[in-house]
């Protein structure tokens, strides 16, 4: 889908009874990789330094399978849409090493000054740093690319440490 993944490891507490994922945790997964999205790409740190923020105005949840307690998820991010103060983007949730679709969220984020609540313009600089991607960034919060590699001396160069 893109170059951009974020993995985490589903826990006890976002789970029911029968250790699947509630519902209402996919959105709390979309937003922790839209910032961690938005963080690599810089954007984060130049919204605070401005006094900006990307608020959630709209999102819709596509469930095909259950997501389970401790399975490790990837988060895959893409901005497809980006307008005069909002963007659009689409993440999908794997379990990480599996291909099956867990969900699908689209979500629109509009851009405001943080002192005034009002909606600002995104520069165009702001929308080539949304829309130019990630160049391949990976960040793993459920420590699945470091098991995968094995080795202690790099940072999850994959193809090459294998």
């Amino acid at each position: 889908m893109c170059d951009f993944k974020y993995y985490l490891r589903v826990r006890y507490s976002e789970c029911d009874g029968q250790k699947v994922v509630y519902n209402a945790r996919y959105g709390d997964y979309t937003g922790l990789a839209m910032h961690e999205y938005l963080r690599v790409t810089g954007l984060s740190r130049e919204f605070d330094e401005q006094g900006l923020s990307f608020q959630l105005v709209m999102q819709t949840m596509e469930w095909k399978a259950s997501a389970r307690f401790d399975q490790v998820l990837e988060l895959s991010v893409l901005v497809t849409r980006v307008g005069n103060t909002s963007f659009t983007a689409v993440t999908e949730l794997r379990v990480a090493g599996e291909g099956e679709l867990r969900a699908v969220a689209e979500t629109v984020h509009v851009l405001i000054d943080e002192r005034t609540m009002t909606k600002v313009p995104i520069t165009g600089r702001q929308r080539e740093m949304l829309m130019g991607g990630t160049g391949g960034a990976k960040v793993d919060h459920a420590g699945h690319l470091a098991q995968l590699c094995g080795c202690t001396d790099c940072m999850y160069d994959l193809p090459i440490c294998m």
